[in-house]
């Protein structure tokens, strides 16, 4: 009996996919627990921020190599500097919360709830529609850098509104986000589960930091 050509691959296309699909989610829960295992040491050796421009010039730095070697096991390597270190810029963030704010467990807590039910929702929604949200791409990347030079300008100028206004948009960009990215890899648009654990790594991370800013200014007790 002969087998339809495309059936075929077809067939291949979606073993491929659901290969994606698995390695990302795997890679990604492996990811979001060193980044929260070097959070929490950074919490307990109260180590000090290490500075907007240090995490920027590193985190670019990072991102770019683990771009450049996404195709090899140094990707891996890389995908791993990158997470640890954003957690480690993380534990600091938190002390101050937790310092600041009598009930700053209850707005991490809220935070980390209200980001894992975003990315559940987004990525299940994603997955049992199917849709491809790829004509989303070119308006959040021109979004993510406006909102991004908007929040460099709040914190060089001091405008607390401003950067109100850019967690806000960062918690609508970064929801878009996930739905894109997942979008991507079910639908073949993105076959490498580095650049794609990387993708839902930021977004996940950038949404409950803004999630955790926006708490703090309504709902954080002196």
């Amino acid at each position: 009996m002969r087998l339809n050509t495309a059936t075929v691959r077809s067939e291949a296309g979606v073993l491929a996919t659901n290969k994606v699909l698995k390695n990302t989610y795997l890679l990604l829960s492996m990811t979001l627990l060193f980044s929260a295992a070097t959070a929490g040491a950074a919490m307990v050796m109260d180590l000090p921020y290490p500075g907007v421009g240090v995490t920027l010039v590193t985190y670019f730095a990072l991102l770019f190599l683990t771009n450049r070697f996404s195709n090899s096991a140094w990707g891996l390597l890389f995908v791993f500097a990158l997470t640890g270190f954003m957690g480690m810029t993380l534990g600091p963030v938190l002390n101050m919360y937790l310092h600041m704010f009598s009930n700053g467990h209850q707005l991490i807590m809220m935070a980390l709830g209200g980001t894992g039910v975003t990315f559940l929702g987004l990525s299940f929604y994603a997955l049992t529609t199917r849709k491809d949200f790829s004509y989303m791409a070119a308006f959040l990347m021109v979004g993510i850098w406006v909102a991004f030079f908007a929040g460099l300008a709040g914190l060089l100028f001091s405008i607390p509104a401003l950067s109100l206004g850019v967690a806000a948009m960062f918690v609508v960009l970064m929801s878009g986000m996930i739905l894109l990215q997942t979008s991507a890899i079910i639908n073949g648009g993105e076959t490498n589960y580095i650049l794609a654990t990387l993708s839902l790594y930021v977004s996940i991370f950038n949404l409950f930091t803004s999630l955790l800013q926006l708490l703090g200014v309504f709902a954080g007790d002196d």
